[in-house]
């Protein structure tokens, strides 16, 4: 009986260990997440609001005028493998400083033009999780409302200060339970190359009632 007993306390005990693991993951991913929106809200440099419009899905609450996306479906009970979102919006230099305060990466290959010079780059480049929260920003505009469970990212270049950035979402696999697995691409549109890849999984419940 003492060794169902510990048997019985380590599984416990296991099982306490992978939660706290869980939990921490996913507070990380969602404060990486929360920052990387904090850095696309839109604000003029002065520290005024940029013109903005009202959102045209309801778990957005506004858009900027110079944003752009596409959506193949708009309706979440129509989801289907095959469909995609693109979203699209240059990432200014306000945006990089904004994100360096709210992430807390200060490096300076992203903030010093001096330092930056002498780098293999020979200038500032984005952030990298900067340039792949443009990726949440296109599952953000799938209909219904999108969790994020997974995403792999592939780096492959860098994308410059000022730069038009656009991220493209399809729709790969229907896993069942609400749950899709995307293909997630971004590109330099100013470059006209391909600056991330990977895969991700959603989680895409129903819309709160208001």
């Amino acid at each position: 009986m003492s060794h169902q007993n510990a048997a019985k306390r380590n599984l416990a005990a296991m099982t306490d260990a992978w939660s706290a693991m869980t939990q921490t993951f996913l507070q990380s991913a969602t404060a990486a997440n929360r920052a990387a929106m904090s850095a696309m809200v839109p604000t003029a440099s002065n520290g005024s609001e940029s013109e903005t419009v009202p959102a045209s899905i309801p778990s957005i609450d506004h858009s900027s005028l110079d944003w752009q996306f596409d959506r193949t479906v708009d309706d979440p009970e129509h989801i289907s493998v095959g469909d995609t979102v693109t979203f699209e919006k240059v990432i200014s230099d306000e945006d990089v400083r904004a994100f360096a305060h709210v992430s807390g990466d200060t490096n300076r290959l992203h903030l010093d033009d001096e330092f930056a010079a002498d780098t293999r780059f020979g200038e500032r480049i984005v952030h990298g999780t900067l340039v792949s929260g443009l990726i949440s920003a296109a599952l953000a505009r799938l209909p219904g409302l999108t969790i994020y469970l997974s995403q792999d990212l592939e780096f492959s270049g860098p994308v410059g200060i000022g730069d038009r950035v656009s991220a493209r979402v399809e729709i790969v696999e229907d896993l069942g339970n609400d749950q899709y697995r995307l293909e997630t691409l971004i590109r330099d549109e100013d470059d006209d190359a391909t600056v991330i890849n990977g895969e991700a999984v959603v989680l895409i419940d129903d819309l709160p009632e208001e």
